[in-house]
């Protein structure tokens, strides 16, 4: 479309994004604090701007047509793509740049967010935009500058390095393995079992390693997240197998004891992955930093 095409007022785009998310006009003037009235009048200038029927009535209520459905689908990108730029904007302020970083939650919260500080006071002037994600997408198009994730070697579009092995261990409350058997995979094997509800293998993998029957290890406590295993293996809960980089403080502290450790899996590690396009100066130098700190804390294990 040509740079001087007028284009429609951001309170039509905003009652048609409204509408067609609730396929109601009700429901979209009372989410923007407007009269059923106003937002009826909005669709209609929208579809005498695009010269097509954007819904349809139906008994009491509307449903898109196709041409609204088409524009819909794309509308949502677009102004999802607008609202991320002036919160970038915003976040940024007087600042020169804003880094933009996505990682699985359990790994944000537990290990990366804590040590963001350190690398802010070798670039003062950034901020910083984390996303919680653990799958890949598209990083040029959401303007992701760098994303963590666990998985295989697998990111179309990206360009990958490599950063760290999972580590997992099995861990336990002391309060749990109070007789000091616990590393013994038959007194393991008699405790209550938690489990990661996406990587359910993961018992089986153990027993496998120490040369156990892998039998009935789908009973105990399922739980969506890793942060909310580590709360539950804590509290007494049961026995978990956890990476450590999410349970340093509990180890540290004591408030989980490490019984076991599992064998390497090759297959998935975490990786840093980035656009293909080249790397600023400040990417580079995350990632040397990020790996810096893996480093540091495996010397620090062992």
């Amino acid at each position: 479309m040509p740079q001087n095409v007028k284009l429609p007022s951001l309170a039509l785009l905003r009652c048609f994004e409204a509408a067609a998310k609730y396929q109601s006009f009700t429901a979209a003037a009372q989410e923007l604090g407007m009269s059923q009235v106003a937002v009826s009048r909005h669709i209609k200038d929208l579809e005498s701007y695009v010269g097509a029927a954007l819904f349809r009535r139906e008994g009491r209520g509307v449903r898109l047509t196709a041409a609204g459905e088409s524009l819909s689908q794309q509308l949502f990108v677009d102004l999802d793509r607008l609202r991320q730029t002036f919160s970038q904007a915003i976040a940024t302020g007087e600042r020169r740049q804003l880094f933009r970083i996505a990682a699985p939650p359990t790994f944000s919260s537990r290990w990366l967010v804590p040590r963001l500080k350190a690398f802010r006071e070798k670039h003062p002037d950034i901020e910083f935009m984390l996303q919680s994600r653990s799958d890949p997408f598209d990083l040029s198009e959401e303007r992701v500058d760098l994303a963590i994730h666990f998985g295989a070697w697998d990111w179309p579009g990206a360009q990958l390095t490599p950063l760290c092995p999972e580590n997992l261990v099995v861990v336990a409350s002391p309060d749990l393995v109070k007789d000091g058997n616990g590393n013994d995979p038959a007194a393991i094997r008699e405790l209550p079992l938690l489990h990661q509800s996406g990587r359910v293998d993961l018992w089986s993998r153990y027993f496998q390693s120490v040369g156990f029957p892998t039998d009935g290890l789908r009973s105990g406590s399922y739980f969506d997240q890793f942060s909310l295993v580590i709360s539950a293996a804590v509290a007494g809960m049961g026995a978990a197998i956890l990476p450590t980089y999410l349970i340093e403080t509990e180890l540290r502290d004591g408030s989980l004891r490490q019984l076991a450790s599992l064998p390497e899996d090759t297959s998935r590690s975490y990786i840093i992955a980035t656009p293909m396009t080249a790397q600023d100066a400040l990417t580079h130098d995350f990632i040397v930093w990020v790996k810096g700190q893996v480093s540091r804390r495996v010397t620090a294990l062992t």
